[in-house]
């Protein structure tokens, strides 16, 4: 697998005069339908002889145009990036999305990609692409550009599981009611929680089990409870017990969400690294234990739990 070029502009391309063949969309999870599409792309690069260029979003569309609808997010900006790197592309154009960005008409933002990307022979979407001011551009608008711009168009099926097309909302939705089985078939790999250690209370280490607390702000998360799980971080995989909760036990006035996870066979200083965190046997429910000397009893049993379970 070639490093990804990441750039933020099109002039940053290198090298600037190879013929370039497009992949646009969000891509959360960078699913099945959208491994999909980014294979095509690959393809339609290789046999021209050209760049696989992957146009994609650093936020989701929704925060600046309806802010009170925008999704919690299967991946952080970080992990999918590191998701579309493995499918093979050459290169990501990440494009800020601003409400300047958003005003833009489709026709407007297609003509001022052909005119920084003279090269380009064909784009690849979803058959349901919708772009551009009010999302009034379509597949059919992208085709009638094509042909004026003198560029082919894929407008690609979504891939179906179980007789219902994959999408990141129905992924979002497994997540959410604790199917991570079929998360993962729809994911094409282990559903896993990214995102960066923050400092915590030290409470995990004042019982003897310190913990990584994982950052997940805007993330859709399995349900609260106790699981098996497999940290890795730094080319490094490691067994794990994670905790989803508020941890109920301390009767904090203003219960706080947390993700921790226990790493059974690392020890170290974790702050600030970027984890990944996939999700394997749910143990048990969250639940409140009168003291902490009787949690601590019940996370000794988990870890035990959890060892049998790998």
């Amino acid at each position: 697998m070639g490093r990804l070029q990441v750039i933020r502009t099109a002039a940053e391309l290198v090298p600037a005069d190879r013929k370039i063949c497009l992949g646009i969309g969000f891509f959360d999870g960078v699913h099945l339908g959208h491994q999909q599409l980014l294979r095509q792309t690959l393809a339609d690069a290789r046999r021209r002889e050209g760049l696989a260029l992957v146009v994609t979003f650093d936020q989701h569309p929704n925060t600046v145009v309806a802010p009170t609808r925008v999704p919690a997010l299967i991946y952080p900006l970080w992990r999918k990036i590191q998701a579309i790197e493995e499918v093979g592309a050459d290169a990501l154009l990440l494009i800020r999305f601003d409400e300047a960005f958003s005003r833009q008409s489709g026709e407007a933002f297609v003509r001022d990609l052909s005119r920084q990307l003279p090269q380009i022979q064909s784009v690849c979407v979803g058959a349901n692409f919708l772009f551009g001011h009010r999302r009034t551009g379509n597949v059919h608008t992208l085709k009638e550009l094509g042909a004026a711009l003198n560029f082919s168009v894929h407008g690609l099926a979504a891939v179906s599981l179980d007789s219902k097309p994959v999408s990141s909302t129905r992924i979002r939705e497994a997540v959410a009611r604790g199917d991570l089985d079929a998360a993962s078939q729809m994911l094409g790999r282990a559903y896993s929680i990214c995102g960066p250690v923050l400092r915590g209370d030290g409470l995990g280490r004042q019982l003897g089990f310190p913990t990584a607390n994982v950052g997940v702000a805007g993330l859709v998360l399995p349900p609260h409870g106790v699981y098996a799980a497999h940290v890795r971080f730094e080319g490094g995989n490691y067994r794990a017990v994670l905790n989803i909760g508020v941890r109920p036990t301390l009767r904090n006035p203003v219960p706080e969400l947390r993700v921790e996870a226990h790493l059974l066979d690392y020890e170290g200083d974790l702050y600030g690294r970027e984890l990944e965190v996939i999700v394997a046997d749910r143990l048990r429910d969250e639940r409140r234990f009168p003291s902490t000397r009787e949690l601590r009893d019940q996370i000794a049993r988990d870890i035990l739990d959890a060892q049998m379970r790998f």
